[in-house]
């Protein structure tokens, strides 16, 4: 181990600061790496602080029961967790059809705090109209979204300038939406956007629990009930509590699917299994059959209601989110079934709460995912564009996990118009591998994977997206991550090509193709075929001063006969046979066989036409 790397190692020991490793080591491979490691320690620092702050808020939500201090507190912790200026939230009226302002922390403006949004206009409109969340860094010059005169004036008056806000979702009820915001221009990050939503969830279940929570005490505070019925009741609430505890627990320390199974299962007993809308498993606990749950009469029964349905001693809840199904929730061999298969109002509560958490745990995986690949199709359109700084472009690409030292492949496949977007894009993520970038470029999906074998890559992407239809692929590489522009052209142009040779559906590299490529070409690209096909000969003539591409020619024009390309050039059969021994080596033993020797051939026909005086 050399000095620098040990130094640097007791630094990132004693946790000191990417500042202190840069004065403490010259740049290098060395740094780099400590610099890595840094980095990957603050983030993880970030994301404990985080997820301690969610908890904190969970414990701060379930201590405060009425509704006037839930809607506080949840605003008050949203400014604290994202570090903003104003944070609000706003409630979904039905009977009006819009959103009204119903608490803030850090408003100084009366307006803003009375100010309603009707379905669709402004950025908190479009979240309630379409449940997802939106950012804007300078929302009074954002045409993305729909400005009334009420709205702006509002947020004139507060003096806002980037929201984010994210939708209140609690199953199928939309409750309101939540907002983060700064007076100054500022890009929310996507795990500042996937902790707010976090922060929603929550919030959005704890509304909803604490609305029922106060309409229940109503009623009890009107009718008297029985000492037994008031007893059970109690029992059965706070066996619901413990279940609701226990279910955010789980989703602020990050926990998926399985573990809530686990959960269900640990509290209601028998096994537990979720399946997503095409019978596919995504979690389970216990001993849970294996397959033909999706057709059980349970299932069934309960995808029509949309409630909680048992039959055959087994129970199912729909996993809905916003009227979408995302899945099934079966139970079995339940131990608070009584003896007619029925279950009592706590444990119905539980399992539907159960089902209701899975949405959400579900929606914050698509959220961050859906985030991610927003990020990484502008960043793969920056970098086929040569749009911004190479630099910046370089340190983006490291940021997502891409090394940046390459080589990469570049891939580009012309999708049909029918196809799903979603699904092609996970189809291309598992040809290309984890660390891929992926986005869209004029219709067609661009793949950018590290890696040498593009052409593995192009045959890869085809396979995995033959289901989609009739796909075109080809892919370029590798390349340094400062030529993607060139490999993506080449890329896209020989999937012009293929498509013009009626080869759509295929898979081929511009190698495949060859001259073929190059004539079909919208956009031909002569140097790079030049180069290719006698690129190895002149750059060795330059260097050594020899005449390889001169004897290759030769030896063509004499139709291959060697001692007449010897005479033709003047030199020895012998020494000829020297410089054809050294081609082989740089254009391989193949390149006198029928079909290379054609595209060598007009390769030199074009470079004498190009270098004729």
């Amino acid at each position: 181990m050399s000095d620098d790397a040990a130094r640097l190692l007791h630094l990132l020991a004693a946790d000191a600061s990417s500042g202190r490793l840069r004065d403490c080591a010259p740049p290098g491979q060395a740094l780099a790496d400590a610099l890595a490691v840094r980095e990957t320690i603050d983030a993880h620092k970030r994301r404990e602080s985080v997820l301690t702050a969610l908890v904190d808020i969970a414990r701060d939500l379930t201590s405060r029961p009425d509704p006037d201090g839930v809607l506080d507190t949840i605003v008050r912790r949203a400014r604290s967790l994202l570090g903003a200026d104003v944070a609000y939230l706003t409630l979904y009226d039905a009977d009006r059809g819009d959103t009204f302002m119903r608490a803030t922390d850090g408003s100084i403006s009366a307006a803003f705090q009375t100010v309603r949004l009707p379905l669709g206009a402004g950025l908190g409109g479009l979240v309630a109209a379409t449940r997802r969340p939106y950012t804007a860094h300078d929302y009074p010059n954002d045409a993305r979204f729909t400005h009334t005169r009420e709205i702006d004036s509002a947020v004139h008056d507060e003096g806002l300038v980037a929201i984010c806000g994210t939708p209140l979702l609690a199953g199928d009820a939309f409750v309101g939406v939540l907002f983060a915001s700064d007076r100054s221009a500022r890009t929310f990050t996507a795990d500042e956007v996937a902790s707010l939503g976090s922060l929603a969830a929550l919030a959005a279940v704890s509304i909803v629990q604490s609305r029922a929570a106060a309409r229940t005490n109503a009623v009890l505070a009107e009718v008297s009930l029985a000492h037994e019925q008031v007893r059970r009741y109690s029992v059965g609430i706070e066996r619901a509590a413990t279940a609701h505890d226990r279910f955010a627990g789980l989703v602020l320390a990050g926990g998926g699917v399985q573990d809530l199974c686990s959960a269900v299962s640990e509290l209601l007993g028998g096994w537990s299994i979720a399946l997503d809308p095409h019978g596919r498993r995504l979690g389970a606990a216990g001993d849970a059959p294996g397959e033909g749950l999706a057709g059980h009469p349970a299932v069934l029964a309960a995808r029509e209601s949309g409630r909680l349905s048992i039959a055959d001693g087994m129970a199912a809840v729909p996993i809905r989110a916003a009227g979408e199904l995302l899945g099934d929730l079966i139970l079995g061999d339940l131990r608070v079934l009584d003896g007619v298969g029925a279950m009592d109002d706590a444990d119905r509560r539980t399992v539907e709460r159960a089902a209701v958490v899975t949405a959400l745990v579900l929606l914050r995986q698509r959220a961050a995912a859906d985030a991610e690949q927003r990020l990484a199709a502008d960043l793969v359109s920056d970098l086929i564009t040569g749009a911004g700084d190479l630099a910046r472009r370089r340190d983006r690409a490291a940021a997502v996990g891409l090394d940046v030292n390459g080589p990469w492949s570049v891939a580009v496949a012309r999708l049909p118009a029918s196809a799903h977007l979603r699904g092609a894009e996970q189809a291309a993520r598992s040809a290309a591998g984890p660390t891929a970038l992926i986005g869209r470029h004029a219709g067609d999906l661009v793949v950018i994977a590290p890696g040498t074998d593009s052409a593995n890559l192009a045959r890869a992407l085809g396979s995995r997206l033959a289901p989609l239809g009739e796909v075109t692929c080809s892919a370029a590489g590798p390349v340094r991550p400062d030529d993607v522009i060139g490999a993506f052209r080449e890329a896209a142009h020989t999937v012009d090509a293929l498509v013009a040779l009626g080869l759509a559906g295929s898979a081929a590299t511009a190698d495949a193709l060859g001259f073929a490529g190059l004539v079909v070409s919208a956009e031909p690209d002569v140097d790079r075929f030049l180069s290719r096909q006698l690129g190895p000969l002149q750059t060795y003539d330059s260097e050594r001063g020899t005449e390889l591409l001169a004897t290759v020619r030769a030896l063509f024009q004499a139709a291959m006969n060697r001692r007449r390309a010897a005479e033709m050039l003047h030199i020895h059969p012998n020494t000829l046979s020297q410089r054809l021994d050294r081609v082989s080596r740089l254009l391989g033993p193949g390149w006198a066989e029928p079909g290379a020797a054609l595209e060598l051939q007009l390769a030199l026909r074009l470079h004498s036409l190009r270098t004729r005086d």
